[in-house]
C-alpha cells in the first residue's frame, strides 16, 4: 500500500516538474560538483567496487533486471554520495536495465537518494555498504549467490572485506585485485567529501 502511494506520489511530482529528468528538484543542489569519474562509474555498473552487496546487486540487475528496492537505495546512495557520480548517470542505466522501469518511480528514487529530489533523505544520511550488507544479508547468502568468488568466505569477513587480511586472502583463496576487487574508494572519506560537497551548497 505504502508503494503505492509512493508511486502515485511521484507521479503528482512529475507533473509538477517535467524537467526532472534532467533537473535537480532542489534548487539548493543544482550546482552539486559531481566528480563522474568514468572508470569509478563503470567499475559500478559492472559490479567491481570491492564492495560486495555493492558488486552483487549490480551483478542481479545486469543479470535479471530487477532490483528489491533496499538494494536500489544502496546503489544509488553509493553511487551518488560514495562516488559523487551525477545521480542522473544512475537513473539512465536503470532505465536501460530495468524491467519494470518507470519514470516517475525511478527519477523520484534517484533524487530521493541523491538528496536533491523533493522529501529526500538528507544529504548527510549516507548508507554504509558494509553495515547495509550485515543487516539485510547478514549470513551473506545474496552476495555470494551472485559474487561466486566470495563463495567459501565467511559472512563476517565478506562483511568487512575492506579489513581482509593477507593471512585469511591466502586461507580462503581469496586475494584482493585478483580473484575480487578491492573497495575504490574509502567510505569513511567519500563519506565526509560528499557531506562537505552538499554543505557548502547549502550554507
Amino acid at each position: 500500500m505504502k508503494e503505492l502511494c509512493w508511486r502515485d506520489f511521484y507521479n503528482m511530482i512529475y507533473t509538477v516538474y517535467p524537467d526532472q529528468k534532467d533537473q535537480a528538484i532542489n534548487t539548493k543542489f543544482q550546482t552539486i560538483p559531481w566528480i563522474n569519474d568514468e572508470s569509478q562509474f563503470n567499475a559500478w555498473k559492472n559490479g567491481t567496487t570491492g564492495f560486495p552487496i555493492i558488486d552483487a546487486a549490480m551483478q542481479q540487475l545486469n543479470q535479471t533486471g530487477w532490483l528489491h528496492n533496499r538494494l536500489r537505495m544502496i546503489v544509488a546512495s553509493f553511487l551518488t554520495k560514495d562516488l559523487l557520480i551525477n545521480w542522473t548517470w544512475g537513473e539512465q542505466y536503470f532505465q536501460e536495465k530495468l524491467v519494470d522501469y518507470d519514470p516517475a518511480s525511478n527519477i523520484g528514487g534517484w533524487q530521493w537518494a541523491a538528496s536533491t529530489g523533493t522529501d529526500s533523505v538528507p544529504y548527510f544520511r549516507i548508507s554504509n555498504p558494509f553495515t547495509q550488507a550485515e543487516k539485510f544479508d547478514s549470513d551473506a547468502k545474496f552476495i555470494k549467490q551472485y559474487i561466486p568468488a566470495l563463495a567459501d568466505l565467511p559472512a563476517d569477513k565478506i562483511h568487512h572485506i575492506d579489513r581482509l587480511s593477507e593471512a585469511d586472502q591466502q586461507q580462503y583463496q581469496v586475494v584482493l585485485g585478483k580473484d575480487y576487487p578491492k573497495p575504490i574508494v574509502d567510505h569513511a572519506l567519500a563519506r565526509k567529501r560528499a557531506i562537505a560537497s552538499y554543505k557548502n551548497l547549502n550554507a
